[in-house]
């Protein structure tokens, strides 16, 4: 029987973002969230998962494209005055790769999220980032670190289906052949240290190669096809449609409550669970 947890990003980011989970999570098939600790909903969000002890909650670390925990007297090479992480992912990885000065302060600005996600009570379901930062070297050995000892129970290793991809939507071919390349040797070598840490991970994670295009058949494909033990589906839902290409955005909330979605979990089998519920690698 394969397990498939159902993820939605960026929850506590906006008001807009926290309604859809919320409503996917009680009407449709979403199992999970990953919460954005610095969010402007961030608080509301703390409310509504204590509301709804069922929805697994999992830290999603933000050190790019979103504002800091710390001040930016504390973390001056990470962010500008007004508190915010570069929006270019790219860059600030190679920052973070170079740097020992900025390295200190990322172990500083983590730590600093965990912290506050700690602080809130909610069990600590699994950790992930903000655009997939915890994959760059060296985010990656502290960010695991941290996992470990504020008790998480699982890791997002980002590796996705390049061919069910391509089947799906050939559009942007030669982007998406980059990624799975670029995030498939960077999970090759972290993988082993995962291993070590006891913490759960999925054998495959859908959606890097459809991010913010996480519609109802490519899902439904997704779900026909599967045949690995385990595996994780992230969404961006929101109940309002904004201006990045990327999500968050209403077609995934729509696909979460799909009544075809939950038919074809129903027709294969599949279980729905969460990072807590899989057993550590």
């Amino acid at each position: 029987m394969t397990k498939i947890i159902l993820n939605a990003d960026d929850f506590g980011r906006s008001a807009s973002i926290n309604a859809a989970v919320l409503r996917a999570h009680r009407e449709g098939v979403l199992t999970s969230a990953s919460l954005m600790i610095t969010g402007d909903a961030a608080e509301s969000a703390v409310a509504m998962a204590r509301d709804n002890p069922t929805l697994a909650v999992g830290l999603h670390v933000v050190i790019a494209n979103g504002r800091a925990a710390l001040p930016p007297s504390q973390i001056p090479h990470l962010t500008g005055g007004d508190g915010l992480f570069s929006a270019r992912a790219a860059q600030s990885g190679l920052h973070y790769f170079l740097s020992r000065t900025i390295q200190k302060e990322l172990t500083r600005e983590m730590r600093e999220q965990f912290d506050r996600f700690a602080a809130t009570g909610l069990p600590l379901s699994h950790v992930d980032s903000h655009m997939h930062m915890h994959v760059i070297p060296p985010v990656f050995t502290q960010i695991v670190s941290l996992a470990e000892e504020y008790g998480a129970r699982g890791f997002r290793l980002p590796r996705d289906d390049l061919r069910l991809a391509l089947r799906y939507d050939s559009r942007n071919a030669v982007e998406k052949t980059a990624w799975t390349i670029i995030f498939g040797l960077l999970c090759r070598v972290q993988l082993p240290r995962l291993q070590k840490s006891g913490l759960a991970i999925t054998r495959r994670v859908y959606g890097l190669l459809q991010s913010g295009q996480m519609c109802e058949g490519y899902v439904i494909r997704i779900l026909r096809e599967v045949n690995v033990p385990t595996a994780e589906l992230y969404f961006h839902p929101s109940i309002q449609k904004g201006d990045e290409p990327l999500g968050p955005n209403p077609d995934d909330l729509a696909t979460l409550l799909s009544p075809s979605v939950r038919n074809v979990i129903e027709e294969r089998g599949l279980r729905l669970s969460t990072y807590p519920t899989l057993p550590g690698d």
